[in-house]
C-alpha cells in the first residue's frame, strides 16, 4: 500500500477532483459593467436625438445606431476575473478562460497602452488580465501570489518571478498611497 507522498504526476497536473469553489472575484466588475451600459446607452440616445432633431431618423439609421451602440458596449464590457484555490478564470462576453495557478509555467507583463498580465499554466492554458484588477482586489492578488509560490516550489514556474515582483511592488506602492491618503498624511 502506497503512502500519501506517492501521488502520481497526473494527479498533480490533471484537473482537480473536487468542484472548484470561488474564493474571490473583482469587486468593481458590476460597477464597470454598469458604466459600459451607460456609455453605450448614452451614445445611442445622443445619436437618436441628433437624427430625430434633424428629421433624418429612419429605421435603417436607427438599426445602424443600435449596432454602433452594441459594438461600443462589446468593446467597453469589462473582463470578470475570479479565483479559487489553484485556479483563475477570466470571463468575457462570449468566452471564459481558466487556468491552474498552482501549475503556472510563465507570467509576463505586457506594457503598452493597456497593461496586461499574461499567465500560462502547464496544461497549455493562457489568461490575460489587467494588473489593475489585482491592485483593486487584494484577495485576488493574495490567492494568485500563494499559488504562484506553489508553482515556484514545484519547479513549474520557469519564468515570471520578476513580473510577479513588479506587480507586487505596484500593489504595495498603491496600497501605501491609499493608506496615506485615508490617514491624511500625503
Amino acid at each position: 500500500m502506497g503512502h500519501r507522498s506517492d501521488a502520481r504526476d497526473d494527479d498533480v497536473i490533471g484537473e482537480p477532483k473536487r468542484a472548484p469553489q470561488e474564493t474571490g472575484s473583482d469587486r468593481r466588475w458590476a460597477r464597470d459593467l454598469r458604466d459600459s451600459v451607460r456609455c453605450a446607452a448614452g451614445l445611442l440616445g445622443l445619436l437618436f436625438l441628433i437624427d430625430w432633431g434633424a428629421g433624418t431618423l429612419t429605421s435603417g439609421r436607427a438599426t445602424l445606431w443600435l449596432a454602433l451602440a452594441v459594438l461600443l458596449f462589446a468593446v467597453l464590457c469589462p473582463t470578470r476575473v475570479s479565483v479559487g484555490e489553484g485556479w483563475l478564470a477570466s470571463r468575457r462576453l462570449l468566452r471564459t478562460r481558466r487556468l491552474r495557478t498552482d501549475l503556472l509555467v510563465s507570467v509576463r507583463c505586457l506594457d503598452g497602452v493597456a497593461q496586461r498580465l499574461v499567465l500560462r499554466d502547464a496544461l497549455g492554458e493562457r489568461v490575460e488580465i489587467d494588473p489593475q484588477v489585482l491592485v483593486n482586489n487584494p484577495d485576488l492578488w493574495h490567492r494568485l501570489h500563494e499559488d504562484a509560490h506553489r508553482s515556484l516550489a514545484r519547479g513549474t514556474l520557469l519564468c515570471g518571478s520578476t513580473a510577479l515582483q513588479r506587480v507586487s511592488r505596484r500593489i504595495d506602492r498603491e496600497n501605501a498611497a491609499a493608506v496615506f491618503k485615508v490617514s491624511e498624511l500625503d
